[in-house]
């Protein structure tokens, strides 16, 4: 990993433009309260906050420094959902079940975006919108897609067609897309940083760089050791991810790292409008490739590759750069500033784990790929249910504890995302073959044909129609 700098993070873009950072001392006492967070990410922060807003006292112990995993990391992407594909959630539970899973995932991103505004969080420069686009002419897909996120789940969207795309992103890479208007994207640093400042005024004790080195869940007053001092508490919030190794490895085992990487480039100038118009973020792959957007008046951050592995970042940038210039050739060689890792967990099942594991004990983890909204979510729930014994994290009860396969299960999802790449590459290329020798990109494509006026096969125009309930 890239060297710490003088914050106490791994170095990246997030670090140079953080806003606070303010340090907390380690535990250096015993200290008695009613729940003990573990884990000083958005889950942890979000739960310790929820719970002392109601009156309960709280300690959350992070063995780092505040956001230093993915919470302080990530692409920064703020929208609904999980990352199951919800076609597969609705197989395995049901429509309505799925519905009401779908509901608390929006009160995530409704959580965030209020509390942004709430607080007023500085630095953290929400802005609006996100666009998942597609790398093939597969319109059938892409409808069948749209029918379970907007005809059966409800999302409020709009389809926008082939031409629309193109307007706003200017390649031939992609087809049509799907846009998302309540969305948006934040600096996920600052908002971490932000979110454990109100935490602290709603009176929650951290401390950081204080690992638990061990649990001890009986009884009515369970005990949390650390270096400094001891911690008892009645309620015990496991919310450390794919750092609870250490601490609990049967529950650790439960959960695969997956680990991405990200540039930022240097100033990019008037060639970043001849390429992108859109304030948005991007999204055009449901694996690690590729998820970007403009900050810093001019900058593009972009986010690829994975590896089931944490590995130095600085070996992938030279990728990182190339799949940039393959996607918009008129960029050239962008020049890359800042370069780093994030780790993210993911269970078998691709759901979160959230609920109580024993009586006090809890555990909020697997957020992996979008784990701004999910992990919201999961922090109300849980507070919830200890404070009020509110009963809907049950909601999650049919994504168990797994084990999540050890090496098999890394290396078996390590060949699948090289697969997907690999066909990925080759659908890209066959329609840009054609185009080449003459014919339209738009070719009995309903999405296209409607962003010139005209009607879809079903009557309905396509081009940015708002899809709703």
């Amino acid at each position: 990993m890239s060297a710490n700098d003088p914050t106490g993070y791994e170095a990246s873009w997030y670090t140079a433009t953080m806003s606070g950072g303010v340090r907390r001392a380690r535990l250096s006492f015993d200290l008695d309260v009613d729940v003990c967070v573990i884990g000083g990410g958005l889950a942890g922060l979000t739960t310790a906050r929820e719970l002392s807003r109601r009156g309960w006292s709280v300690a959350l112990l992070e063995a780092e420094r505040i956001g230093w995993q993915a919470s302080g990391r990530n692409s920064g992407f703020v929208l609904p959902g999980f990352a199951e594909a919800p076609e597969r959630i609705i197989e395995r539970v049901g429509l309505d079940h799925a519905r009401a899973l779908w509901a608390l995932s929006e009160t995530g991103v409704d959580y965030v975006r209020d509390t942004i505004l709430e607080t007023g969080m500085p630095s953290v420069a929400p802005r609006a919108c996100l666009l998942e686009v597609s790398k093939t002419q597969d319109t059938e897909a892409f409808l069948a897609r749209v029918e379970v996120l907007a005809g059966k789940l409800g999302l409020d969207t709009e389809v926008w067609s082939i031409q629309r795309v193109r307007s706003v992103l200017k390649t031939d890479t992609y087809f049509h897309g799907l846009h998302y208007p309540r969305a948006f994207h934040i600096h996920p640093l600052n908002y971490t940083l932000g979110l454990a400042a109100a935490a602290e005024q709603a009176g929650v004790r951290l401390f950081e760089n204080t690992p638990a080195l061990s649990i001890d869940p009986a009884g009515v007053r369970k005990r949390i050791s650390t270096p400094g001092g001891r911690v008892r508490a009645q309620h015990i919030v496991l919310a450390g991810n794919t750092g609870l190794e250490p601490l609990l490895p049967e529950l650790a085992a439960t959960v695969f790292p997956v680990t991405t990487y990200t540039v930022v480039t240097g100033p990019l100038g008037r060639s970043l409008g001849d390429a992108i118009a859109y304030g948005g973020a991007v999204s055009d792959s449901q694996w690690a490739d590729s998820h970007y957007r403009v900050v810093d008046g001019g900058r593009l951050l972009w986010t690829g590759r994975m590896t089931t592995w944490e590995a130095d970042p600085q070996p992938y940038v030279r990728a990182l750069k190339a799949q940039i210039k393959n996607i918009y050739p008129q960029l050239g060689d962008v020049a890359v500033e800042h370069a780093w890792a994030g780790t993210m967990g993911f269970a078998v099942h691709r759901m979160p784990q959230i609920g109580e594991m024993s009586p006090g004990l809890w555990v909020a983890s697997a957020f992996g790929s979008q784990g701004i909204n999910t992990t919201a979510m999961a922090g109300i729930l849980i507070a919830r249910g200890i404070a009020e014994r509110d009963q809907t994290w049950r909601l999650f009860a049919p994504y168990e504890l797994v084990w999540a396969g050890g090496a098999f299960m890394r290396a078996l999802l390590q060949f699948s995302y090289w697969g997907s790449r690999a066909k990925d590459t080759i659908r890209a290329r066959l329609p840009k073959r054609r185009r080449s020798n003459g014919s339209r990109a738009d070719v009995r494509n309903p999405l296209a044909r409607g962003a010139e006026g005209n009607q879809s096969a079903d009557g309905a125009e396509l081009s940015g129609s708002r899809v709703a309930p």
